[in-house]
């Protein structure tokens, strides 16, 4: 791999989760779970790859930080160390709270008053200074012929501050999530602040041509963009070049676990459990935009009108757990359980078996397998 070019690849979290085991040392484990991690598993014999992000965890010690950067360097990443109240303002707050329900086409903060106001200033403030410590970071590991890729909504506001300090460094920047309509987008404050960062990078990805479009109308009816067939141009001709680039998968993963000797036992045992009941599998992140609690919803207006399939299907419904200390995600699980639970009561009896099952948890690779297969397969056997 070392002929390879180095690819840094800049993300909020590392792929790593880091639990401090002493005052210098630390029990790491790789993170298999999470779109990114899985889409970059199929270009990874590519680059020599180098991944930037925080850890998780806080550090407010320089030995603990030196130590865990020493820990992180044999997986090839190098950690941002951003304090609570950081962690809380940049990405509970102004990710979290502000740009992940605008994007999604739900509303700003209410009640529109001072208050909230100043907290979306604060926000935002803090926002700008986790980018600008993910800007050092990436300075300080960068060399001449790196490509930086930077991820999602978190750091907007990186490719500019990059190119401020280096312009030749080649940069791409993509979103996770929607790029919401002009209309919408043009409530946010700091709009244009964002969107001038953002079109510093070379090249801009997103996942649908509806993101694509409303992306450069957007750049072009607020910071005064030009569209070409490429992308978008400036006054003085610089181009950022705005493509449609879907995030996929490396399905040999999933072929090459099928195929190792755990699956057939675990599969054995969802048969045994499930007993000759269909299964109807949902695996979600645990997010307000999933429509989880529509789902459930649906499933138990199908209940009340099939009263003969009470004791012949399992919904098992798998929530990865996602944001656990941001409020409207603490909300949405308490409102999924109590669904949940009046469900089991009106859809069991005495003799027949609860037709419904949600796990708040992440499942290990191989349990992850086996059931897709099982409700994909074996169902219909």
């Amino acid at each position: 791999m070392g002929g390879n070019k180095r690819l840094i690849v800049v993300a909020n979290r590392l792929p790593i989760t880091a639990v401090r085991s002493g005052k210098e040392s630390w029990t790491l484990q790789r993170n298999s779970a999470g779109g990114l991690v899985t889409a970059l598993s199929g270009i990874k014999d590519q680059f020599e790859m180098r991944w930037v992000g925080w850890t998780g965890v806080s550090v407010p010690d320089k030995k603990g930080q030196k130590s865990l950067s020493k820990a992180l360097e044999p997986e090839g990443c190098i950690p941002v160390f951003l304090d609570d109240d950081t962690v809380d303002g940049y990405y509970n707050g102004y990710s979290n709270n502000i740009l992940w329900p605008l994007f999604h086409h739900f509303s700003l903060p209410q009640p529109h008053n001072l208050k909230t106001a100043r907290l979306i200033i604060s926000q935002f403030t803090t926002y700008k200074k986790a980018n600008e410590m993910f800007a050092r970071v990436v300075l300080k590991n960068y060399k001449e012929g790196d490509i930086v890729w930077i991820h999602d909504y978190h750091l907007m506001l990186l490719p500019k501050f990059l190119k401020t300090e280096n312009n030749r460094m080649v940069i791409g920047w993509f979103l996770h999530t929607a790029f919401p309509s002009f209309q919408c987008y043009r409530a946010l404050p700091s709009r244009k602040e964002l969107l001038e960062a953002v079109v510093a990078a070379d090249l801009i990805g997103f996942h649908i041509d509806d993101y694509v479009n409303n992306f450069v109308e957007t750049c072009t009816k607020l910071i005064g963009l030009e569209r070409v067939p490429q992308g978008l141009q400036d006054v003085k001709g610089k181009l950022t070049r705005v493509i449609l680039s879907p995030i996929g998968i490396e399905p040999q993963v999933f072929f090459q676990e099928l195929a190792t000797p755990q699956i057939p036992k675990i599969i054995k045992m969802l048969k045994k459990e499930s007993k000759g009941r269909k299964i109807i599998l949902g695996v979600d992140r645990l997010d307000p935009i999933k429509g989880i609690p529509h789902k459930l919803l649906g499933f138990q207006e199908f209940m009340e009108t099939n009263r003969d399939w009470w004791d012949k299907i399992l919904f098992f419904q798998l929530l990865v757990p996602s944001r656990t200390d941001v409020s409207l995600y603490q909300e949405l699980e308490i409102e999924i359980n109590t669904i949940f639970g009046k469900m089991c009561s009106d859809f069991s009896t005495m003799f027949t078996r609860h037709p419904i099952l949600v796990k708040h948890k992440s499942l290990p690779f191989d349990e992850l397998c086996a059931l897709l297969s099982y409700a994909g397969k074996y169902n219909n056997s």
